[in-house]
């Protein structure tokens, strides 16, 4: 037999997976499978109930969580497991895929509840903490034990599941790929291309068994789908005409027909894998609570705050007002533990997010009469965008959960004489996104993108959502103009220039670069200096000293600063610059610095050290002839994690001002 024929042997890989939990889950219920025997199985109330206790605990933390999806898979989750756990191990019968990231506590709620890798339901109460691997979306690279394909990114589940269920195909291994999506991750490009080649190739016999385990709810972030973009109706009935076999379950919340649709499902996939199977659950984001049940986002957020004494009731609506004591008593517990309120000093200048500046420089050019329109991708509320949906609702437009769609959308729209506007996370945007932005500049139709949740600021939502290689994504595309914003006003000013750098460009016949902000999530002074000026393509001289320049931009500015008040109680005056322009930095002003502190500087930036600001920083100065030792502070080569606040991130880092301190004590 010929190398080109012959059997394909695969590398030998150890599998992380834990394997089936020893006991039953400790909350049950009982229903009747397909057969009409008696089935023990986890309680979707249970899930429900410790999803709200681990969230509490997060949210005390500092960090936000998520509770609408959970709540909606609640049943889906628990038929599934119980199914896969009845094989040993559960691992080698079956794949499963949970491209639902948003649905991830949930599962790690039922599987705490089966004692699952060792789990206890005391490990919820790290959920989302630096200190667990328990991330606030699942993540292969922390917790392998429970993570097969880490999620997150909504749409990428379900071409990775494809791709396990096409190689169990060419090895001979005899095993079914369950994988759960979410409608707004239908809304996915990414999605809807795997959904056509998973029946195509499974028609072709070259895939093994599939099951698609749709929770279809009609509601994204920010509302739902069909008001605020355009039904999903004809996306689901189209399965069929692609080729699988579609089965639609109205009641995804009756766990007895779900286990019983789920059991047919893997039946009928498993003696016709030609035929790939899914099933569409008709379920409400938010179940189990009325008012979560009834908000426009299906409570996506957990709607709880610190401490918040409706926690013991919120428990008692999820069990028809008979929660088990052990919750109540765990509710009371957090609610007790509630440290005195101390009174804050109030600052000197406003603290808020860089979001609202944007939203203000965008109200500003309204009014001034620019042709401006914003396309946006689900996140307009967390991007600082929602306001001016609102406002202007005739310059705006939802396309859904697609990144790729809104940017090539609003290429159309510069082609055709508006200014257009796009905003997501900067994850987001630089990795869906990153083709379509080249293609912008490259068909003569700008976009002007606000990409926020830049690097460890998405501290909670774990390495999935951290974008840590934001500028080296994007600073070299021909044509376009990388912005980091460290502050509301900044936001503001650069995006009120950038708006009529645009216009007045085009008016004369020029084609405008593409301008790309980025900026965090957490709160930030209104400004670091009130006579600061935003000139244009200008750096921002904070403060001035002459033991070292240290440049910093967007998120790290804070941290420089208060490095630089820590080395000035020991007699250390540094300068400290904020870098705004990332691909295009201001080398006369920074040249300047250095020169006057001796060629000391430290760069810091909240992004990976290789291809970041400071790579670009220091190449732009030495094509200019100046001289300097530096010390790079930022993100070496790792991902990130889940943690309360970005600061826990930054510290382990090595990006904090106790680091920025020290590496200018080491130039010294």
């Amino acid at each position: 037999m010929s190398a080109a024929n012959s059997p394909i042997k695969p590398l030998k890989i150890n599998n992380l997976l834990a394997k089936n939990p020893s006991s039953s889950p400790q909350y049950t219920t009982k229903i009747k499978n397909h057969s009409g025997e008696t089935v023990e199985i986890a309680d979707p109330k249970a899930t429900r109930a410790l999803v709200a206790l681990m969230n509490q605990h997060a949210v005390i933390g500092g960090a936000a969580a998520h509770w609408g999806g959970p709540a909606a898979f609640a049943e889906i989750m628990a038929a599934t497991h119980a199914l896969m756990f009845q094989k040993s191990p559960w691992y080698e019968a079956f794949h499963f895929i949970n491209d639902a990231g948003h649905a991830e506590n949930g599962i790690y709620a039922l599987r705490a509840n089966y004692g699952f890798d060792g789990m206890t339901l005391d490990s919820l109460r790290g959920f989302r903490s630096i200190d667990s691997k328990l991330t606030g979306h699942g993540e292969a690279h922390l917790n392998p034990e429970g993570v097969f394909i880490s999620n997150g990114p909504l749409g990428s589940g379900l071409p990775q599941a494809q791709g396990l269920a096409y190689a169990d195909k060419k090895l001979g291994n005899n095993r079914v790929t369950l994988c759960a999506l979410s409608d707004g991750g239908a809304m996915e490009g990414e999605a809807r291309e795997a959904m056509a080649a998973i029946a195509g190739l499974a028609n072709k016999g070259k895939m093994n068994p599939f099951v698609l385990l749709i929770s279809d709810n009609n509601t994204k972030l920010s509302g739902r789908i069909d008001n605020d973009s355009f039904s999903m109706d004809p996306t689901f009935n189209s399965l069929e005409t692609l080729g699988w076999n579609l089965i639609n379950i109205e009641n995804g919340h009756d766990l007895e027909k779900v286990y019983q649709a789920i059991e047919a499902g893997i039946e009928s996939a498993t003696k016709n894998p030609n035929k790939p199977v899914a099933l569409r659950f008709k379920t409400i984001k938010g179940y189990g609570v009325k008012a979560t049940e009834e908000s426009a986002s299906g409570g996506h957020g957990y709607p709880l705050k610190a401490y918040d004494a409706g926690l013991t009731a919120f428990l008692d609506e999820i069990y028809d007002g008979k929660a088990p004591e052990v919750f109540i008593t765990w509710a009371k517990d957090i609610l007790a533990s509630k440290p005195e309120t101390k009174e804050k000093a109030k600052p000197a200048v406003t603290v808020e997010k860089v979001q609202p500046g944007f939203a203000r420089a965008c109200d500003r050019a309204m009014k001034e009469g620019l042709p401006l329109f914003s396309v946006a991708a689900d996140l307009q509320g967390s991007t600082g965008i929602a306001d001016f949906h609102k406002n202007y609702p005739n310059h705006s437009l939802d396309v859904g959960v697609a990144e790729a769609n809104m940017i090539s959308t609003a290429v159309g729209l510069a082609k055709a004489g508006f200014i257009p506007m796009v905003d997501t996370f900067a994850q987001f945007g630089i990795t869906k996104g990153n083709l379509p932005l080249i293609m912008a500049n490259l068909s003569l139709g700008p976009v002007i993108c606000l990409f926020s949740h830049t690097g460890f600021q998405d501290a909670a939502d774990g390495a999935s959502h951290q974008a840590t290689t934001y500028f080296s994504a994007v600073s070299s595309i021909p044509h376009t103009t990388v912005i980091s914003c460290a502050t509301s006003m900044e936001a503001e000013e650069y995006m009120y220039a950038a708006l009529h750098e645009y216009k007045s460009q085009r008016e004369s016949g020029i084609i405008p670069n593409s301008f790309v902000f980025f900026y965090g999530r957490e709160n930030f002074p209104h400004y670091y200096s009130e006579n600061a000026s935003y000139a244009w393509k200008k750096a921002q001289v904070l403060r001035e000293g002459g033991a070292a320049t240290i440049v910093a931009t967007g998120p790290t500015v804070a941290k420089a600063l208060k490095a630089a008040d820590e080395l000035a109680k020991n007699g250390t005056e540094v300068t400290v610059i904020n870098n705004p322009f990332v691909n295009d930095p201001d080398t006369e002003t920074i040249g300047d610095a250095l020169k006057k502190t001796e060629g000391r500087l430290i760069t810091v930036e909240d992004h990976q050290v290789i291809a970041g600001m400071g790579s670009m920083l220091c190449h732009a100065l030495l094509q200019k002839g100046h001289q300097f030792q530096t010390r790079a502070l930022g993100i070496n080569g790792e991902f990130g994690q889940s943690a309360y606040q970005a600061d826990h991130l930054y510290a382990k880092h090595g990006m904090n001002e106790e680091a920025i301190v020290c590496a200018v004590k080491s130039l010294l």
